[in-house]
């Protein structure tokens, strides 16, 4: 459905679940499409192979996309520790890799909060961090060499939810510009094994959790966009300040 919206400007955001299998910039164009509102944007990539909380910024919410991007962000991860890939993921080409002693579950919770806090990370040549002006995965797919600098970014706190090697669940709270699946690789890198991410799914950005988002078949079926859009008086409140989620018990 198509909502009646013609002539009615929506100003606020929408916390919205991008499902697996689309980019972010697809998933605005659809919800862009249902809502036809023409000026949005969203607050953060997430790649194809991941889902979850993406916030979309309608009319004069898009002034907050900067507010919203800086609000921390929490991840539930599925990696394997067996392989390694050109992009650190599942999307890439992927090779087996022989470890002949496994970690403890000791030792990888002791890797896993030795990056808490600030570190540097090499973000992905598979991402959209410019090179020149060129973002990155475009040289990377013509099999150019692509060296990208160390950049701060900031890990609040790791949460192991289950390992039996090879296959890792994680839980992750970070900052702005943090890579993931480069987080896992850095682990592997600690731990002596692979490292590929096999599922990733944004459960928070900041405020805004995934059991309170929006996917696409919820817009198309409530007409009513006071029961999916977040006014812009109270996005500002909750976004006057970061909020860092409560690690896991």
């Amino acid at each position: 459905m198509v909502l009646d919206t013609r002539g009615v400007a929506l100003d606020g955001l929408i916390n919205f679940h991008k499902p697996t299998g689309i980019t972010s910039a697809k998933a605005l164009y659809k919800v862009r499409a249902i809502t036809r509102q023409r000026k949005s944007g969203h607050t953060g990539t997430l790649d194809p192979m991941a889902s979850g909380v993406l916030v979309l910024c309608l009319g004069r919410g898009t002034k907050l996309v900067e507010r919203v991007m800086d609000q921390p962000k929490v991840y539930l991860a599925e990696a394997r520790l067996d392989r390694i890939s050109d992009t650190f993921d599942e999307d890439g080409e992927t090779r087996p890799v022989a470890v002949e002693s496994p970690p403890s579950a000791a030792c990888v919770r002791e890797v896993l909060a030795s990056f808490e806090g600030v570190y540097e990370q090499v973000p992905p040549a598979f991402s959209a961090v410019k090179v020149g002006g060129t973002p990155a995965y475009k040289l990377a797919r013509r099999r150019r060499e692509v060296r990208l600098e160390p950049r701060p970014v900031r890990v609040y706190w790791v949460h192991l939810h289950d390992y039996e090697y090879p296959r890792l669940t994680v839980e992750v709270c970070c900052g702005r510009g943090t890579y993931v699946r480069a987080l896992i690789r850095d682990w592997a890198d600690r731990l002596g094994t692979g490292g590929c991410l096999t599922s990733l799914t944004r459960t928070r950005v900041g405020p805004f959790a995934i059991e309170e988002a929006w996917g696409l078949e919820d817009l198309e079926q409530q007409p009513d966009p006071e029961a999916w859009l977040i006014p812009l008086e109270r996005a500002r409140a909750m976004l006057r300040k970061p909020f860092v989620p409560p690690r896991p018990g």
